[in-house]
């Protein structure tokens, strides 16, 4: 076994160094775990890699984590959000795919592929539309096929759900009583108002997010129980509720037997088909047939790693408690508190319950607030020192590149885990949603 004080990753190994910070202190911890890593193949079994990858709303981030839950590498890149007017926020599925593409060479290059047993998923809930070749679909006025992602926080179909929330249908019940204008099916309601010929009648399929990185790496377009209960009105026992698309206008979705929308539902974590596709397998320099867990909503991935984080030996109130005493709160973009029940609970005005959404067999409540992060860059970069900050964060990139994720002493570079060594939050440096930082807060 690895000791685990001298094998976790003191220093964000992903980046490239500047010469200065290359200090005795790096050189000692990188080459301890070299050495370790080739005691631990020569006398026992190769360790087993898995790797996370986490799409937030302005950023995609990859972790590879070993068997221990110790996380190898990361790396992030950003990806680009349109608004062509106000309340509409577009992305493009390409871009999103590219950018998964690019971190996750990055976090395995140099790992033996063998040793790579799986990869999941996580994204935000943003409604993603395709053809029935598969090729994106236009969610604009202008025709750009390119945007066809509508993102979760776009408020384009405040009608629609007005509209929607005054059926009173009882699937309303397991939201909380009112639909939010973040959900899918009165952005579905928008685009068959306002894009009925060049998108709602060529559209193959609608996918969360999350389901569509799940396709794109298996070719199955099976869906996760965590997106379509969540944000879709799908439920654990009763599937469907035909008459409720019927109520709001979208019959065409019950008339097909729900193909555009998900016909086969899996749930979070369970193996997606025959698991990573030759094609897929190249884009993400990971070997083919590899494991793809069914997706989660980065927020869920995220509430999951802190409510089932195992706090045993750090002398918290909860150390001896059921998971369903904790709450998480998932802090990005914008921030969502959520617990778990054995029994379902109907709070007006609080999203859910919902079942195995997130924890299998128990019931999920959660409530936030969609614009808190925007709302502190807002007050950040309207500050009258921001431009000075700016300035000194970019020469201090410039020199250190390591600095994004960690801290510099005297020329040593060190990871933000070990400066802060023993405290419950732990900061990816971009504050978005996602397992690959959620879970190592207790």
């Amino acid at each position: 076994m690895i000791p685990q004080n001298l094998y976790l990753p003191l220093i964000n190994t992903s980046a490239e160094l500047h010469p200065a910070c290359e200090c005795a202190a790096f050189r000692y911890w990188s080459f301890n775990r070299k050495v370790l890593l080739k005691m631990h193949s020569k006398k026992q079994a190769p360790l087993k890699y898995y790797v996370g990858i986490d799409v937030g709303s302005a950023s995609v981030r990859a972790a590879l984590v070993d068997e221990f839950g110790t996380v190898v590498a990361h790396a992030d890149q950003p990806i680009q959000i349109w608004e062509p007017q106000p309340d509409h926020y577009e992305q493009s599925s390409a871009d999103i795919w590219a950018a998964c593409c690019l971190v996750t060479k990055k976090v395995v290059c140099g790992v033996d592929a063998s040793w790579i047993r799986g990869v999941g998923f996580d994204a935000t809930c943003s409604l993603v539309v395709v053809d029935k070749q598969f090729q994106p679909l236009a969610v604009n006025c202008e025709g750009q096929n390119y945007r066809n992602v509508i993102m979760w926080m776009d408020h384009r179909a405040v009608s629609q759900v007005e509209r929607i929330n005054a059926t009173q249908h009882r699937v309303l019940s397991y939201v909380g009583g009112v639909m939010s204008v973040e959900m899918q099916p009165p952005k579905l309601l928008w685009i068959k108002e306002n894009l009925q010929e060049s998108c709602w009648e060529k559209a193959g399929y609608f996918f969360d997010l999350p389901d569509f990185l799940s396709w794109k790496a298996t070719g199955v377009t099976a869906r996760s129980l965590c997106t379509v209960v969540c944000k879709w009105t799908y439920t654990s026992d009763g599937g469907w509720d035909d008459s409720f698309w019927k109520m709001i206008g979208l019959e065409d979705l019950v008339k097909d037997k729900y193909e555009k929308i998900g016909n086969h539902v899996l749930s979070p974590g369970e193996s997606v088909g025959k698991g990573l596709t030759p094609e897929a397998a190249k884009d993400l320099g990971l070997p083919a047939g590899i494991a793809v867990a069914a997706s989660l909503i980065d927020a869920h991935a995220g509430g999951l790693g802190v409510i089932g984080a195992d706090v045993k030996g750090y002398n918290l109130p909860c150390e001896n408690e059921p998971i369903t005493s904790r709450v998480a709160m998932i802090c990005g973009t914008s921030s969502c508190h959520m617990g778990v029940s054995e029994t379902p609970i109907f709070v007006p005005g609080v999203w859910g319950p919902y079942f195995s959404a997130m924890v299998p067999g128990l019931w999920l409540n959660e409530g936030g607030q969609s614009a808190t992060g925007k709302l502190i860059d807002h007050v950040v970069r309207g500050h009258v020192a921001f431009p000075e900050l700016q300035s000194k964060a970019a020469a201090r990139q410039a020199c250190c590149p390591v600095q994004r994720s960690g801290v510099c002493f005297g020329g040593c570079c060190y990871s933000w885990s070990l400066c802060f060594w023993g405290f419950c939050v732990y900061t990816g440096g971009h504050g978005e949603n996602g397992e690959s930082w959620e879970s190592r807060a207790a």
